[in-house]
């Protein structure tokens, strides 16, 4: 087929081998400089493209695009400072293994740090947070070059990676030439398998651990990973824990772990140490369960996935293990080791089971407040939707209760920072637009990131719950600056702003609650079907919300 293109080769060869390499999607930022670029992308047949005007809030679309569709996704951008915009949403793929792709465009060499207009130094920029980074020339792009990117950014460790484009002028000058479809490149894992010596070392440790942990961070749901996790906790000695963002679920593990440590006594901290320690998936949220851990006499820690080699997170470290988790597992499975007539899995289980009940006392009588807030609205939400939760207070309450087998749970746990998290819902909405997809928010974040609103490609299909104590609750939480003089003033950041003007200017359907039973009112309308999204702002008592949540905390280690 004829093709009409940008008339440098360079790119129109980049942009198809992109797609050859599984980039379908690319989010656009408007600029001038990226013109070869955005008319590459614009009529490459195999892609699809969405424009976003805030750079920041872009790449964060670009970033939820990539994890809903497990795949890479693109986001082009001018030149000078519009890439160090994106740098927030590169950090948060790097950490959370993401392959977001960004192409910049640059000035031509001799410019740079020559008082050209929008010109820094882009090579290397993003250099910390990285999997690969390639200098591009318009003339010119071969395809083992990108193939080297892609296979740094998609192989065993997943991850962003940077394509640096320096164009020269004319900018805007189209060709046409005969196009044709290559085939394209899969991207897959090597098996794994132990070798007989990391059998025996390993069988040895097994055995010899009479209580044994596996502790689940974010990841997204596999059936075979829980079928394996589930034959594991068949032996009694191994208990399992997860988190809602694990988005794992199992019917003898535990699921809140906050909830569950609030309820063990100094008393009884030995008896739920773990001997060895295995860890799979990506951040864990409590703090609580990494003091525990690094307070703790771990003879071994088995840290299993493809990525940071050297992360040790409980300071116990004995062995990395490049592999998926589930090949991992099958392989512990496959070679039969031992079981352990230990009762350590159950101690777990029934301690956390007996809070759990404790819990259900707690909320008959608890007051109006956050806590109450997420204790009704998870009460509610549709079955099978995709939830979303913004960092800081609001992805720690939702981790209280028990998650709910049919939902899928995202968040930016990456770098765990508050920019982006609307934007990241906005573009996995916009993939997975046959499901509802809720957003639980704190004031600070949804502010941060208000710009999420402002673009023509706003999903119909997303919920905003936007949780408002005017100003970041968990420093009311933390006893550091809970007891600062300067708390209102530089870390809570008290305000009294309100979202409805701002969802009037996006036309964004808005709602407004100050109690559960206006809550309950408007949940009806709130998740009915329309042809633009929705926003639930609740307003709950700032100065109250931190004296329930101690109160729950202290029933819970007074059962």
């Amino acid at each position: 087929m004829r093709m009409r293109t940008t008339n440098k080769p360079g790119i129109s060869a980049l942009i198809d081998e992109c797609t050859r390499h599984g980039m379908k999607h690319v989010v656009c930022s408007p600029g001038s400089r990226n013109a070869p670029l955005v008319i590459a992308i614009d009529q490459h047949p195999d892609i699809e493209t969405i424009v976003i005007h805030d750079e920041r809030s872009a790449a964060f679309y670009a970033l939820g695009m990539a994890q809903a569709l497990s795949a890479p996704v693109g986001v082009v951008c001018t030149s000078g400072s519009a890439l160090l915009n994106y740098y927030p949403a590169v950090a948060e793929a790097y950490y959370q293994e993401i392959p977001l792709v960004v192409l910049s465009a640059d000035r031509p060499a001799e410019w740079v740090d020559h008082g050209d207009g929008q010109t820094i130094v882009q090579k290397g920029v993003y250099a910390n947070h990285i999997r690969y980074q390639m200098t591009v020339s318009e003339h010119k792009c071969s395809e083992e070059d990108v193939s080297i990117a892609f296979n740094a950014a998609l192989n065993k460790w997943v991850g962003p990676i940077h394509f640096n484009v320096p164009l020269t002028e004319p900018l805007y000058e189209i060709e046409e030439y005969d196009w044709e479809k290559k085939s394209s490149i899969d991207h897959l894992s090597a098996d794994f398998e132990l070798t007989e010596e990391e059998k025996i070392s390993l069988r040895e440790a097994w055995i010899s651990s009479p209580k044994k942990m596996i502790l689940c961070g974010q990841m997204d749901f596999s059936s075979s990973l829980k079928n394996d996790l589930e034959e594991l906790s068949n032996d009694s000695s191994v208990a399992v824990l997860v988190e809602n963002t694990s988005n794992l679920n199992g019917k003898h593990w535990v699921h809140c772990l906050d909830r569950t440590l609030a309820g063990i006594t100094e008393e009884e901290i030995e008896a739920f140490q773990p001997d060895l320690l295995i860890t799979i998936g990506g951040a864990i949220i409590s703090k609580r369960i990494k003091q525990f851990l690094r307070a703790s006499d771990i003879k071994f820690h088995w840290r299993i996935g493809y990525s940071f080699p050297e992360m040790n997170t409980y300071r116990a470290l004995t062995n990395h293990f490049s592999a998926k988790p589930g090949q991992f597992l099958r392989e512990i499975l496959k070679n039969d080791f031992p079981r352990n007539e230990s009762r350590f899995g159950s101690v777990w289980k029934q301690r956390d089971f007996m809070i759990q009940e404790n819990q259900k006392d707690f909320l008959t009588a608890v007051e109006y407040s956050d806590f109450a807030v997420f204790e009704t609205l998870l009460d509610y939400l549709p079955e099978g939707c995709n939830v979303h939760m913004a960092n800081s207070s609001v992805v720690r309450y939702c981790q209280l209760f028990d998650p709910i087998t049919s939902l899928r749970y995202f968040s930016n746990r990456g770098a765990s920072g508050i920019d982006g998290s609307t934007s990241t819902a906005a573009g996995i909405s916009l993939i997975d637009s046959g499901k509802c997809n809720v957003l639980f928010t704190g004031d600070i974040s949804f502010f941060y990131d208000s710009n999420a609103l402002w673009n023509a490609n706003l999903p119909a299909n997303l919920r905003i719950f936007l949780i408002n104590n005017e100003g970041g609750g968990i420093f009311r939480i933390i006893d550091g600056p809970r007891k600062s003089e300067q708390l209102e003033k530089y870390f809570e950041a008290h305000h009294t702003q309100k979202a409805e003007f701002i969802c009037k200017a996006h036309e964004v359907e808005y709602l407004k609650a100050h109690s559960i039973s206006e809550i309950e009112r408007g949940l009806h309308k709130f998740f009915e079907e329309d042809d633009r999204p929705k926003l639930m702002e609740i307003f709950t008592p700032r100065e109250r919300n931190d004296e329930v949540l101690k109160a729950f905390f202290a029933a819970a280690a007074s059962m």
